[in-house]
């Protein structure tokens, strides 16, 4: 078998699988800010991967499986109870996935989410968020439900033999793997005396909701965009003009070049860069024909934080206006360096 374990900035932890003698793969729990890395992965190993698998919808971070599926030409998969309309195959308890000799059996285990789900493996099962090393998912976030976590744990994973290698799907500490039979003794959420003291214990945690949870559910939920896709995808689109580059091409007898602000008008009005024109970024396929006839004018894009003028530029691009570049920062690093103001 061909293992590796990789963990992201999250602390999230994904997995490719693959079988050396078929040069078939799969890949669990993939994280967007991973994806160039399986790919790659791949490619060096040679193998192709046949699956993307998520164990549940998360809530903490963004899911790669429907690029890495149109990428690789793999096929996404989740549990049947997953919302995503991009999955390509749904999966109930106790089926298998072949990747090559290799043999992925699934057992639904909800608690965390309603389609949560492990895969046991030979020697070793990918927990997701169900278990986790020394602890458990949480169960109050959408579809969470502390009584079948409990059932899940009990009923399914701690069944399998300890010997058992444990891979979450998160651990912050860094650490590699657990077994059953250590989690069994020494996870503090497994130590209660039974089902009820469980759910009481559960229902006490004081836990802070996820960073973008709203935007992490939304796009892993409907296999919508999250921003920073949207803004590596303007990035790709365009090219940069840096602060020095800029400052330097202003004033009298400089190049004809068109310095837009896209910010919103309070903060245009309260201070900008020299003779910049303004046209917010809500209104700039409405007005930029009008106001800027010429589309072989070149013009630098700039907004607060270097980031909506990125999509105003890949938009102005799109438009036709060919020479629009965006500044490489934004107008508050324009300000902090003491570059003059109007």
């Amino acid at each position: 078998m061909r293992f590796e374990q990789l963990h992201s900035s999250r602390g999230c932890c994904s997995y490719f699988v693959g079988c050396p003698g078929s040069c078939a793969a799969a890949i669990v729990d993939p994280a967007l800010d991973l994806a160039d890395r399986y790919a790659a992965l791949a490619a060096a190993e040679g193998m192709r991967v046949r699956y993307v698998i998520d164990t549940h919808t998360h809530a903490d971070h963004f899911s790669a499986a429907r690029e890495l599926a149109e990428r690789l030409g793999a096929t996404s998969v989740m549990h049947r109870e997953a919302r995503a309309p991009y999955v390509d195959l749904r999966v109930d308890d106790g089926e298998l996935l072949h990747v090559g000799d290799l043999r992925l059996r699934v057992l639904h285990t909800p608690g965390h989410t309603s389609d949560s789900m492990c895969l046991h493996l030979e020697d070793r099962v990918f927990t997701g968020d169900t278990l986790l090393i020394g602890s458990c998912g949480r169960c109050d976030l959408p579809t969470g439900d502390a009584g079948e976590l409990f059932d899940s744990l009990v009923s399914k994973l701690l069944e399998l033999d300890e010997s058992t290698l444990v891979f979450p799907g998160h651990d912050y500490r860094r650490r590699l793997r657990s077994t059953i039979g250590d989690e069994k003794r020494h996870n503090e959420k497994l130590q209660v005396a039974g089902r009820d003291a469980f759910v009481s214990q559960m229902g006490a945690l004081d836990l802070s909701l996820p960073d973008h949870l709203t935007e992490a559910l939304r796009t892993n939920m409907t296999g919508g965009k999250t921003v920073l896709k949207l803004l590596a995808e303007a990035g790709r689109r365009v090219t940069f003009i840096g602060l020095d580059e800029l400052r330097d091409r202003l004033g009298p007898g400089k190049e004809d070049l068109v310095v837009l602000d896209v910010r919103e008008r309070e903060a245009f009005e309260a201070a900008h860069i020299p003779g910049a024109r303004h046209i917010p970024r809500g209104q700039l396929e409405l007005r930029v024909n009008e106001e800027l006839p010429d589309p072989t004018v070149r013009m630098v894009t700039y907004c607060q934080f270097g980031k909506v003028s990125t999509l105003a530029a890949a938009t102005l691009r799109e438009l036709g206006f060919k020479r629009a570049v965006a500044l490489d920062a934004g107008f508050e690093q324009w300000q902090a360096r003491g570059y003059p103001v109007e």
